[in-house]
């Protein structure tokens, strides 16, 4: 399985995933966005909303409903009830399970040192796993992969 940490060091979350989001969606692929809390499924509900670019993101949470049309889905929660094969972990959000999935985005705090030695935990649990990592750095624009 591919997993990219994405160390966040210029822009706050909801600044950087709808980006990402927008690539998934322009792959044809759907999405889960797994968040730590019920207070973060919200902010990011707001802030994809009102996102700018791209210009619309289709999602829903257990809240607005009509789970399974969702491309992309916001939970506190380990349920995927759209089919994606994409997860986004909001700062390693729920558990180390991640069937059906094919490819997994760890995006993380770099101005926080506690999330960014989370996120090294994570990697050398993953590692030793025998997933296929890959490091992200955040730029002026965009991410460049560093490792």
């Amino acid at each position: 399985m591919d997993v990219g940490f994405y160390h966040l060091t210029r822009t706050p979350l909801e600044q950087a995933l709808p980006a990402l989001l927008g690539r998934t969606l322009d792959a044809g692929e759907r999405a889960v966005v797994r968040c730590p809390d019920a207070a973060a499924v919200m902010a990011l509900d707001a802030a994809l909303w009102a996102c700018r670019d791209p210009v619309w993101l289709p999602h829903g949470t257990a809240k607005s409903g009509h789970a399974v049309r969702q491309p992309i889905w916001l939970t506190e929660g380990e349920d995927v009830p759209n089919e994606a094969r994409f997860l986004f972990r909001v700062d390693g959000a729920g558990s180390d399970e991640f069937s059906p999935f094919t490819r997994i985005f760890d995006l993380f705090d770099g101005g926080n040192p506690q999330s960014v030695q989370r996120a090294r935990q994570r990697w050398v649990a993953m590692k030793s796993s025998g997933h296929n990592l890959v490091y992200w750095k955040q730029e002026e624009r965009g991410w460049k992969k560093a490792g």
